[in-house]
């Protein structure tokens, strides 16, 4: 599935830059007995109704000129707004996230946690330093980013 995911990202993020929109990430996806093909695109004022309609129609006929059809099974295609707590994928994504708080999963815990969320203070090829709450005080911990398994944007409440 993951050629799938390549492949469409491929082919779709010309077009979506062409309409002036970042292709933020592309997923093929069984949930119950369907499977979805979902694009999410954003922008810096953000992404209404009219840009998701847009973006589906264009990449809608994008996809239904690829011959031999290359998915195995029949899809929904959604495309939407990655949301508040967008991923953070990329090195752009990451420098664009410097002083946001942010979530990390990690492989392997640091200092007994898998989980963690605070301000991305600081960003080097090999390390981010996050400055996290722990009960009343806040403490700077730096990772090694070869041991991030997820990063998103977060909430803080």
């Amino acid at each position: 599935m993951s050629n799938i995911v390549t492949m469409v990202s491929d082919m779709i993020q010309p077009l979506v830059e062409d309409l002036s929109y970042e292709l933020v990430d592309v997923e093929y996806v069984k949930e119950g007995k369907n499977w979805f093909l979902r694009v999410y695109i954003d922008q810096p004022q953000g992404v209404t109704l009219e840009d998701c309609a847009l973006v589906s129609e264009k990449v809608s006929e994008r996809l239904d000129k690829i011959n031999p059809d290359p998915f195995p099974h029949a899809y929904f295609l959604e495309v939407s707004s990655p949301g508040a707590e967008r991923p953070i994928k990329t090195e752009a994504d990451f420098q664009n996230a410097v002083e946001k708080y942010i979530h990390i999963s990690l492989y392997e815990p640091v200092d007994g946690e898998k989980v963690y969320e605070g301000i991305l203070k600081e960003l080097t090829e090999e390390t981010l330093t996050l400055t996290v709450k722990i009960k009343t005080r806040t403490k700077d911990i730096e990772f090694d980013r070869s041991k991030i398994a997820k990063a998103r944007l977060a909430i803080q409440f």
